[in-house]
């Protein structure tokens, strides 16, 4: 399976890439906002997207938005990883599209259990 992570933070995309990896994911793409990703999933076969909402240029619901609204992305499975936990955010990112939720810090058990639960394995 290859994976997206989207994330404006190099450090924090590297977290996560290492946390996928410790998963057990080893095909993982990175950009580094919305309109990057939105790029990447244009010229690459992706089957699962991690994505912050907070980024400059595009941000996560943005991202969403525009996948859900694409005839080819429409369902891709999209992971939130976030550090925005208010319910209201939960339910606005849900109603944007996101498959799931997870908020920050979180470690490679609880990204696996997560992407587990979408993809159903």
């Amino acid at each position: 399976m290859r994976l997206l992570v989207v994330d404006d933070s190099s450090t924090m995309r590297r977290i996560i890439r290492n946390n996928l990896k410790a998963a057990g994911y080893d095909d993982v793409l990175e950009a580094e906002n919305g309109e990057g990703a939105l790029a990447r999933l244009k010229d690459d076969k992706v089957d699962f997207v991690i994505t912050d909402w907070n980024m400059p240029v595009m941000n996560g619901i943005e991202l969403v938005t525009a996948m859900r609204t694409s005839e080819t992305l429409k369902k891709t499975p999209v992971l939130m990883v976030t550090t925005m936990a208010e319910k209201e955010n939960i339910l606005q990112a849900m109603q944007a599209g996101v498959t799931n939720y997870v908020v920050k810090p979180f470690d490679a058990a609880t990204l696996k259990k997560k992407i587990e639960q979408i993809v159903g394995q």
